[in-house]
């Protein structure tokens, strides 16, 4: 944590419901021109709802057990990403933020015997060619160990500048698909349930529509899980993942996994339509030795 960062400890889970609302009639004026806050959110003794994760593992394809799933933390974490998001002097509008990338390192496995700490703050707002970017950082600890780090990416669309476009993703993955998910028009809604991230463009055609998309999409945490749990019980262990969004994934649709294993352990996969035209996500993953 950095020392000159005000922690704020909250008393319970933020509502999302209630947060969404918020954001939407406050988002007017924040064209992004002031600083982050210098504030970090955090919520301690956190213990985890084994009914509500055996949901999770059984929704994105994880082994039903007590090992907490590679991405379990993030979900945990996202109600005091939204809070800071939402709040007057967070610069940026929550509405239309785009989750572009998600890094994710698991230091050691976690249970459901863990009783967690959470730490969510802001920080590297910066210009982008299509916009603003901005990091939300989640750390984990028990027992005063740092245990898991996150860092979710967002774009907020806007005047183009004149910067260097970041490093590229790896190129997706070749060949023949590991698998084909058939993903229903109720996909949203389901994870919406379980997660408890009831962004409107997840979780209806009608409520997606009047964000600008045809149908509603799938969450990016939601098929970022599913390429996890795909790679094996191993992605819950000491390991990082990075996952660059391509393009949404509308609902219901048909995905085909391809996956590609390198040396030393790593794997890249890749998320797209079935026919290969659409890519809406590919990810690395790497083995913490």
């Amino acid at each position: 944590m950095e020392p000159d960062v005000e922690v704020e400890t909250l008393q319970q889970p933020p509502s999302l419901p209630r947060l969404y609302a918020t954001a939407a009639l406050t988002a007017r004026g924040r064209s992004g021109s002031g600083p982050l806050p210098e504030r970090a959110l955090r919520l301690s003794d956190v213990r985890v709802d084994r009914d509500r994760l055996l949901l999770y593992q059984h929704l994105c394809g994880f082994p039903a057990g007590d090992v907490l799933p590679h991405t379990w933390p993030q979900v945990l974490g996202f109600p005091l990403q939204t809070e800071l998001m939402a709040r007057r002097d967070f610069p940026l509008a929550l509405p239309g933020l785009v989750h572009l990338e998600n890094t994710i390192t698991v230091h050691r496995p976690l249970t459901a015997d863990d009783v967690l700490e959470l730490t969510v703050r802001a920080e590297h707002l910066r210009e982008h060619p299509r916009g603003l970017l901005v990091d939300l950082v989640t750390e984990v600890t028990v027992a005063g160990e740092q245990a898991w780090h996150g860092r979710s990416t967002y774009l907020r669309k806007g005047r183009s500048h004149d910067v260097a476009r970041p490093a590229p993703s790896p190129e997706m993955p070749a060949g023949e698909p590991a698998a084909v998910w058939r993903l229903p028009g109720d996909t949203g809604r389901r994870y919406a349930a379980v997660s408890g991230d009831v962004n409107p463009i997840h979780l209806h055609r009608l409520t997606a529509r009047a964000m600008g998309f045809p149908r509603a999409i799938a969450h990016g945490m939601y098929s970022t899980a599913r390429v996890l749990a795909a790679l094996g019980p191993a992605t819950s262990g000491p390991s990082t993942s990075r996952v660059w969004f391509r393009k949404p994934l509308l609902l219901p649709g048909t995905v085909a996994l391809a996956v590609e294993r390198h040396a030393g352990g790593e794997v890249v996969a890749g998320l797209t339509s079935r026919d290969g035209e659409v890519e809406h996500l590919v990810l690395d993953w790497r083995p913490i030795r």
